[in-house]
């Protein structure tokens, strides 16, 4: 792992954070080695392979292009993940000394996957859409150096204090309003070891992927206590991992500690992205 000290000073936070509530989005370049990467890649393509053989285990976020979420022993590199300073410094600026890991997960486009539907990946709480306090984060670090041709994500900055309510499923807004979110959006061309910080809420989408090259992303999601998104996911770890992990880690996970791990049977269906967008 790679930790740089200007990146987590408070200045630099500061910034970062005011970043976050104007754009919705944040990046760190650099944040962990390319061969910690590569270990990172490894296992979110051997979960997938595991996950698309049972039912349920990989779901549908369009045309070849899946999500799966797994448990954090499946991720070698799981602990350096969630005591990167940065990834505590944001989490903790943003949602609260008492923020809580909730989900952990990765999407994977493959050649084949097609524009996705601009949407939000759940309603936009009245804390958001009325009060403008952003309540939950996902963190995404890319599997591989991204390029134009391998779907790159695409967001509107900006987009995520809008209302929403008046939506299908509170979450994919009117296709006539797509071309402002066009008009506003921005690719990102992340590349391995860097780590973005984000508003679920943020309108985005991802784009056309013609590459052979799969292009696995991980997701942390982090919420601030009440924001209720554990609900929606059941991490699950052994006694030994979990006695294991550091005393900031353990009290902020949000899981099931079990003596035998079982596959995560999802339930967060984003059902307008089965079919994408054109």
């Amino acid at each position: 792992m790679t930790i740089d000290t200007e990146a987590t000073t408070t200045p630099r936070i500061e910034s970062d954070v005011a970043t976050l509530q104007r754009d919705g989005i944040v990046g760190l370049q650099g944040a962990f080695s390319r061969e910690w990467v590569e270990r990172l890649r490894r296992d979110m393509m051997d979960s997938f392979w595991s996950a698309i053989q049972r039912p349920g285990g990989a779901i549908g976020r369009g045309p070849r292009r899946w999500y799966v979420e797994v448990h954090p022993e499946a991720i070698s590199g799981f602990v350096d993940l969630v005591t990167h300073p940065w990834v505590s410094a944001m989490s903790e600026a943003v949602l609260g000394p008492e923020f809580e890991i909730v989900e952990l997960g990765f999407d994977t486009p493959f050649e084949g996957a097609r524009n996705q539907p601009w949407h939000r990946d759940f309603p936009s709480p009245r804390d958001t859409w009325h009060d403008r306090r952003i309540t939950s984060l996902a963190f995404n670090l890319t599997g591989v150096d991204v390029t134009q041709d391998m779907g790159p994500f695409e967001i509107a900055p900006g987009t995520q204090y809008d209302d929403g309510r008046d939506w299908d499923h509170e979450m994919f807004p009117p296709r006539e309003i797509w071309p402002g979110y066009a008009e506003r959006g921005t690719r990102k061309y992340p590349q391995m070891g860097d780590i973005s910080c984000r508003s679920a809420l943020t309108i985005h989408r991802g784009t056309a992927h013609p590459s052979p090259i799969g292009r696995p992303v991980l997701v942390l999601g982090v919420d601030a206590p009440g924001a209720g998104h554990a609900e929606l996911h059941d991490m699950m770890v052994t006694p030994a991992f979990h006695a294991g992990l550091p005393e900031s880690i353990r009290r902020r996970l949000v899981c099931r500690v079990v003596d035998e791990l079982v596959p995560v049977t999802q339930k967060h269906d984003i059902e307008g992205l089965v079919m994408g967008a054109d």
